[in-house]
This record gives C-alpha cells, sequence and structure tokens, in this order.
C-alpha cells in the first residue's frame, strides 16, 4: 500500500485510510500473538487513546505541538481530531518501543523510555513534511524548523518528544515487566516495519516527492535508531546461522 504512495503523487485520501488501518491493524495483532490479548488493549489504550488525547488538546490549544489545523480530508474526526491520526499513533508507537527494547537490551526502562521516544518522534521528520504536502493539515507558525524541514516547526518535533516520553513510559512499565531479551522469534515485525519505515521514507522523499532535503535531515534523525537496529538484525541472522539455524538472543 505505501509503495503506491509514489505512484499517486503522494497518495490519495483513500490510500492514506487504507495505508493507516492496515499498518495499525497489523501492530495491534503482532502486540496480541507474542504478548497477549492484554498488551494489544494496553497500546490501543494508550498509543490510540493518548493520541487521540494529545492532538485534541494540540488541536485546541497549540499546546504541545504548535498551532495547527486539519483540513478535513482525512475523514471522521473526533474532537477535531481524524480517527487517523490516534490511529497512525498505534502503527509506529508499537515498533518504536520493540525497537528500543531491542537496542537498549537490559540496561534498564530509562533508557528504553529514552530510545523509544526519539525512535517515534524521528518517524515525523518524515510523515508531517508529507502529510502538510498532501494537504491534510497546515502549520500557523513554521519557524524555527529543523534544517531541510521547511514547512513544520520544531516545536512540532518537541510536542511529538513529550508525548512519546510519556506513552513510552506507560507500554514500559505496564507491558515490559519481562526481562527476556528481544529477538527475531519475538520483534520480527515491529523491527521489519520500522526498517521498511526508514528506508521507503529515505527513497520516497528524495527521489519521488522532491523533498531531498527532509530525506537528508531525517536519515539522520531516524538513522540514529534504524542503523544500530539494522545492524542488530543482521548479527542475530549471522549468529543463528554460525549455531546451525538455532535462535539466539541479541546481546
Amino acid at each position: 500500500m505505501q509503495i503506491c504512495f509514489p505512484l499517486t503523487s503522494g497518495g490519495t485520501p483513500a490510500l492514506t485510510t487504507a495505508t493507516v488501518l492496515l499498518f495499525a491493524s497489523a501492530m495491534l495483532v503482532d502486540a496480541a500473538t507474542t504478548r497477549g490479548v492484554g498488551a494489544a488493549a494496553v497500546l490501543l489504550v494508550v498509543a490510540g487513546g493518548g493520541g487521540l488525547l494529545a492532538e485534541a488538546i494540540g488541536v485546541h490549544t497549540g499546546f504541545p505541538f504548535g498551532e495547527y489545523d486539519y483540513t478535513g480530508t482525512l475523514g471522521l474526526e473526533i474532537a477535531g481530531v481524524p480517527i487517523l491520526v490516534p490511529l497512525a499513533w498505534i502503527m509506529m508507537a508499537w515498533p518504536a518501543w520493540n525497537v528500543a527494547r531491542r537496542l537498549v537490551g537490559r540496561h534498564g526502562r530509562v533508557a528504553t523510555v529514552v530510545v523509544g521516544a526519539w525512535a517515534l518522534t524521528a518517524w515525523d521528520v518524515f510523515l508531517d513534511p508529507q502529510m502538510v504536502d498532501a494537504g491534510h493539515w497546515y502549520w500557523l507558525h513554521t519557524t524555527p524548523n529543523l534544517p531541510g524541514v521547511e514547512g513544520i516547526p520544531l516545536t512540532n518535533f518537541g510536542g511529538w518528544l513529550l508525548v512519546s516520553v510519556l506513552m513510552m513510559i506507560v507500554l514500559e512499565v505496564t507491558i515490559g515487566r519481562s526481562d527476556s531479551v528481544s529477538t527475531l522469534h519475538t520483534d520480527a515485525v515491529p523491527v521489519a516495519a520500522y526498517l521498511w519505515t526508514y528506508f521507503s521514507s529515505v527513497l520516497a522523499h528524495a527521489v519521488f516527492f522532491g523533498r531531498a532535503p527532509v530525506a537528508l535531515t531525517g536519515a539522520l534523525v531516524m538513522g540514529v535508531i534504524a542503523v544500530p537496529l539494522a545492524v542488530s538484525v543482521v548479527r542475530e541472522i549471522r549468529t543463528a546461522r554460525r549455531s546451525g539455524g538455532h535462535r539466539v538472543p541479541t546481546a
């Protein structure tokens, strides 16, 4: 579905709706199958409900993201927020938290929260320019901004980081009680989703969306997470092959 975006000049409302629904559903199903139905329920409430609350406050008050407005192109809204928006929080909150646990390992919950919040916020460096260009929302004040990311204020990413930290704290406290080490046996879906999102976003903005500066900045900001993640996956696969195909936990 996401491959269709550059083939349709940045996507259509119907394509955006279908993509977000499928992606969010996949993450909820993965949460349920790998950590139980309760984990999926927590993800739905924390990322979906929390995302809706943050966006509703944001669109009406300007806090914590800055002043912005939706244009009505994303369909049904609740409290002035398109339903697709909290679903988008779900679709990347789950990969971000799983990726953080993989990278952080047993170094502690605080580190997991920090890495997970960065992983989630970094994605928006790609998302917001794409959605603004598609006409789904707009910012009333667009400066100061990240280098190369014109049209999106820094306050947006500050708000994302704040909301992401809160989400990661709740996910870690409620779902992350197990001390088990993440492996591809348990986190393959969210890890693949995160890496796909990273590499496809860099390619799409650089080649198809006419936003090469966004591609560069996003590659650096999200690459802080995605590159070490890719390395960890390659290492795990190589270790498993050397051990005769048995799954070996990452370090």
